[in-house]
């Protein structure tokens, strides 16, 4: 018989040690150099400024859990820039169907295939925002004051004032008779926007925010959908900004 300190020990060995050992082997949240450009980009969603030739691409996304999880079938790679007034994202998506439904802004973008965005530029707050765009240029942006495991809710009151988005499709959009490339986003967060519910200083040469991006993907015929992200989570939700990448300003 065994007794019972020993199956004490047991239990703590059998589940507590793993899950340490888990949180132990995660690896460290990845880091972003975003220069500065002297010259506005174009919000067209093709990626064709020159200004973005000295950007670099993120590298590609993964499974939310990490690389414990499938590649991914689909490649997303994104990039970032900022000046006075913007910050800018391009990603680019492969797709070999590109479908989208929704376009209501502010609708639960997720149901659809889609692109995420993270943003916590404080670090000494619980609060951030997100904002989700299709391929419909449908775009659904809100704030939270905390993750909703600490209780936070979503603020779909928040709107991006003089937001900037434009999509391209390399292909045929709601066509799956043919075979698409893929689509490319292209965004300019107005700086001033994430003043409008704390006091947030625009971005200097050594200014860290965080960051992560996430790519919802569907496939016909499955209820589950799966989860590409920049900076792997280790767990299947976005809401743990301790996880997100570093946006290191330059």
């Amino acid at each position: 018989m065994i007794s019972s300190p020993t199956r004490l020990l047991t239990f703590l060995c059998l589940v507590i040690a793993p899950a340490l050992f888990a949180q132990k082997t995660l690896p460290q949240p990845l880091s972003y150099d975003c220069h500065r450009t002297a010259t506005p980009i174009v919000i067209d969603g093709k990626l064709d400024d020159p200004a973005w030739n000295q950007a670099p691409w993120t590298s590609d996304f993964v499974d939310i859990e990490g690389s414990s999880k499938p590649t991914p079938r689909f490649r997303t790679r994104a990039k970032m820039l900022y000046d006075d007034k913007y910050l800018y994202i391009a990603a680019e998506l492969e797709e070999p169907n590109v479908t989208a439904t929704l376009t209501q802004h502010d609708s639960v973008i997720f149901k659809d295939n889609d692109f995420e965005v993270f943003i916590k530029p404080l670090p000494d707050t619980a609060s951030y925002y997100e904002f989700e765009i299709n391929a419909l240029n449908t775009g659904w942006d809100l704030f939270l004051s905390k993750p909703y495991n600490q209780g936070g809710k979503a603020d779909n009151s928040w709107d991006i004032i003089g937001l900037k988005t434009a999509i391209a499709v390399q292909g045929t959009l709601n066509h799956p008779s043919d075979k698409d490339h893929g689509w490319t986003v292209e965004i300019a967060y107005p700086l001033t926007a994430f003043n409008s519910r704390q006091a947030v200083p625009p971005p200097q040469p050594g200014t860290t925010w965080r960051i992560n991006f996430s790519r919802v993907e569907w496939k016909p015929g499955n209820p589950v959908e799966d989860n590409w992200v920049w900076s792997p989570q280790g767990v299947i939700n976005m809401h743990v900004p301790e996880r997100w990448g570093y946006l290191q300003f330059r």
